[in-house]
């Protein structure tokens, strides 16, 4: 059985030894992520992907546009397979009232009508009914393991559709003891989650209605078979799934030369603000300027990862790197972007109120439970922050004077309550000093993160004013660790050629662009 008894910079030189020596020093850590040293400072890995390369564009054939799709289209499905544990194929079905689903409706009817009136002919026609039980036969030998012999010449011989036929040119064919032979040899191949399925199939007394839930429950058992085959899988592609992933994006790269442009932007910009940063860092008085400023390529990538924690996942493409995790990602950032108006609101609450209300931690908590439900969905374009964050704040007003009410103590004035919510209300606005407060410390746990080996192991310490929301936001950041660690391992050989000749080339061609970074 198939399912194993489970029914279910300055400078106009190149870059010399010691420079090329220092990058592979600095790059060494990355090479903890399965990658070799070598790996990281030879050319062999992503040649295409030089941004200073002078050769011009290579022609793209059809062909080769649609091998590397079918190559982008495994790598998705393995990374998805091994990476969420919850991944399984479902059956989309039709939209009720849409064209599709109505003329979808009306073709089966039609057949098995036609099959109905056939059967209940004088004299019986059969060819139609042979036809199906020939695909029934198919359909359960697909079922088989290799070893299933037995039950597979079992199948042949009970539905052979010559011997059907010619048992229907004698009108002794039985075509109800037929159909009760296919439920019960789909009873024993099915899971454990489609017997109420088989019970239903036994207690249906119309031959036509029988032939067509069996063909419903046999698409059901097609479902959970690709479903036990991916989960039989998911171990095997888990342990290689680095190699795996490295290998098709080598080969989408080699057939489209263009497939880390958006990736070499993404580690520019980071590059170019790490050298604005350096280049502001010269400029103050008393600093040293004997030195030319020098970049740790591990900074920079990380750095990079950092920006996608407030990307704009609907108008701005994702590098071709991270487009496997771009639903993960786009998920945390949006569950991140909830938590930093919580942290916001709990730390203006505080300062508000907080000698009232620091011993009351169930009053906090239930400020934060409200906070979250009326946040629900705040990444739709209809939903309006500001009228939220107003309700939240006349919500606040409304818990805090209750609890004060409770305890005998004089409730907010209207003055308190209009200030509290107005203050609510303005976190949205641009340049806010909370939710940039807030902001900056939430960056600075999550780069700390980064930089850990093992973050489920030792998590950062939580800077202040988070204290609200450091369950979620540890949840959080291992997931996003996870996600970025992972990547790492995979891509670490193409994000280093890019760093190696933004870097170098850069710094060798005396380009260094230091002008302010724009998002």
């Amino acid at each position: 059985m198939p399912f194993n008894g489970e029914k279910q910079c300055v400078g106009e030189d190149q870059p010399s030894d010691s420079d090329s020596s220092r990058f592979s020093e600095s790059m060494a850590s990355l090479s903890d992520y399965e990658c070799s040293r070598q790996s990281f400072t030879s050319d062999s890995s992503s040649k295409s992907s030089s941004p200073t390369s002078t050769s011009p564009p290579r022609v793209v054939t059809f062909d080769e546009v649609m091998a590397a799709t079918r190559n982008l289209s495994n790598l998705t499905l393995a990374h998805e397979i091994a990476v969420n544990e919850n991944f399984q194929l479902k059956q989309e079905a039709l939209p009720e009232n849409s064209l599709a689903g109505r003329v979808k409706h009306i073709v089966h009817q039609a057949f098995w009508d036609v099959l109905d009136s056939e059967l209940n002919a004088d004299p019986p026609e059969f060819e139609h009914a042979i036809k199906l039980f020939e695909e029934i036969r198919e359909i359960l030998l697909s079922f088989l393991t290799p070893g299933g012999n037995r039950l597979r010449n079992q199948i042949c011989e009970v539905l052979d559709t010559d011997l059907i036929r010619q048992q229907a040119e004698h009108s002794a064919v039985d075509i109800q003891g037929l159909a009760n032979y296919v439920i019960s040899t789909m009873g024993k191949l099915c899971a454990p989650v489609r017997d109420n399925d088989i019970r239903e199939l036994k207690a249906t007394g119309n031959i036509v209605e029988v032939l067509r839930q069996i063909f419903h429950v046999l698409d059901l058992m097609k479902m959970d078979m690709a479903n036990f085959t991916i989960m039989s899988l998911r171990p095997h592609l888990q342990r290689q799934l680095v190699e795996y992933e490295r290998t098709k994006f080598q080969e989408i790269l080699e057939e489209t030369p263009s497939a880390l442009d958006q990736t070499t932007e993404w580690i520019k910009e980071s590059v170019n603000e790490e050298l604005f940063s350096l280049s502001e860092s010269a400029l103050t008085p008393g600093a040293e300027n004997t030195s030319k400023p020098s970049l740790s390529p591990t900074l920079v990538l990380n750095n990079s990862y950092l920006k996608l924690l407030q990307w704009d996942y609907q108008k701005k493409e994702l590098p071709e790197t991270l487009t496997t995790d771009g639903a993960r990602l786009q998920e945390l950032t949006e569950k991140l972007n909830q938590l930093k108006i919580i942290a916001c609101l709990s730390l203006i609450t505080n300062n508000m109120v907080g000698a009232i209300t620091g011993g009351l931690p169930e009053l906090a908590n239930r400020l934060k439970r409200i906070s979250a439900v009326l946040l629900e969905g705040m990444n739709k374009e209809t939903f309006n922050l500001k009228e939220v964050l107003n309700s939240i704040g006349v919500q606040t007003c409304a818990e805090v004077n209750k609890t004060l009410m409770e305890r005998g103590l004089p409730t907010f004035s209207a003055e308190i309550q209009a200030n509290l919510i107005g203050q609510f209300s303005s976190i949205e606005e641009e340049d806010n000093p909370i939710w940039s407060l807030i902001d900056k410390r939430i960056k600075l746990y999550m780069k700390s993160l980064l930089c850990l080996p093992s973050p489920q192991k030792c998590m950062p310490p939580m800077p202040g004013g988070l204290a609200v929301i450091q369950q979620e936001l540890e949840s959080l950041g291992c997931q996003y660790a996870n996600i970025v660690n992972l990547n790492k391992q995979v891509y670490g050989p193409f994000y280093a050629n890019i760093l190696r000749k933004l870097l170098f080339n850069e710094e060798a061609m005396g380009k260094v662009d230091a002008s302010p970074p724009t998002n």
